[in-house]
């Protein structure tokens, strides 16, 4: 935020930065990381959960910004930001903390085959429908295969199903600029940041950070007790997951694609926050 008062500091500055995180620093992190996983039946749920919780937050936001009166890019960036959490740059420390290195390798297929491919697909046909007001399947497909994170995936998966190795600099090539994501996108949202608060953006944030925070954590513990009724590391580490604050990836694209760029930085910077103490509530529940 110091970087706004500077006059001499280019004010787009937050767009170059967003589209290195995307082109850049997103896929080396996915062609680091997705070919080294080893995928059982047993880790299913926790997969699964960020796709569910999307189908929550389409629903959930779509009535409520008709109720509201709320624009199209407001249900937009609230569907990206209130759903997408951020199991990553977040979650991993947290996890690591509360569970160790058996509780990470949960988090990181919540996060790998979840949480980031739900936004290089539907996250993308969320953000390009709510910002053009129309939809066509070869104008999403186009942007969906053409999002460099996806491509990257595809790739990674390439390398996994076939146990291809990648030679080790470009592994530390790889490792290094995805080791950016996390502090270059930080600094793209701080440079986006205004605590500015207007009463008609006030209720979009509160039901935003509600949903993310409370009520998508409070579901995913029906679901799990619904099918999975006995408790476990895999079952806590899901919950946990689901009370992440938002993702910055998913508020890049959304305010990429134009969907109030406002209200994702504050999603952000009010969300991180607020998170630990809601994520220790919830922590203490499963003890």
């Amino acid at each position: 935020m110091g970087l706004q008062r500077v006059p001499s500091f280019p004010k787009n500055t937050y767009r170059w930065l967003n589209h290195y995180v995307i082109a850049v620093a997103l896929p080396s992190l996915t062609l680091y990381s997705l070919p080294k996983m080893e995928f059982s039946r047993a880790y299913a749920y926790p997969i699964l959960m960020p796709w569910i919780a999307f189908v929550l937050a389409f629903l959930f936001f779509t009535s409520l910004g008709r109720f509201f009166g709320w624009s199209r890019a407001t249900i937009g960036a609230l569907i990206l930001t209130a759903e997408l959490g951020n199991t990553s740059f977040v979650g991993f420390p947290i996890v690591n903390a509360f569970w160790g290195e058996p509780g990470l390798r949960v988090a990181l297929l919540v996060d790998q085959p979840g949480t980031f491919l739900v936004l290089s697909t539907l996250g993308i046909f969320t953000a390009s429908f709510f910002s053009t007001g129309s939809f066509t399947w070869q104008v999403v497909a186009k942007k969906i295969l053409l999002f460099p994170p996806f491509l990257a995936f595809l790739g990674a998966l390439f390398l996994w199903k076939y146990n291809i190795d990648v030679p080790l600099p470009m592994q530390h090539v790889l490792r290094a600029l995805g080791s950016t994501v996390s502090v270059v996108a930080l600094v793209s949202v701080g440079l986006q940041l205004s605590f500015s608060q207007s009463e008609k953006e006030y209720a979009p944030l509160v039901w935003g950070l509600g949903f993310k925070l409370l009520l998508l954590p409070f579901l995913v513990t029906f679901v799990i007790s619904f099918f999975i009724p006995e408790k476990g590391l895999i079952t806590a580490v899901t919950l946990i997951e689901s009370a992440m604050p938002p993702m910055i990836s998913g508020a890049i694209v959304a305010a990429n694609y134009g969907l109030n760029p406002r209200l994702c930085s504050r999603m952000i910077s009010f969300g991180i926050p607020i998170s630990l103490l809601s994520m220790y509530l919830w922590y203490r529940l499963l003890i």
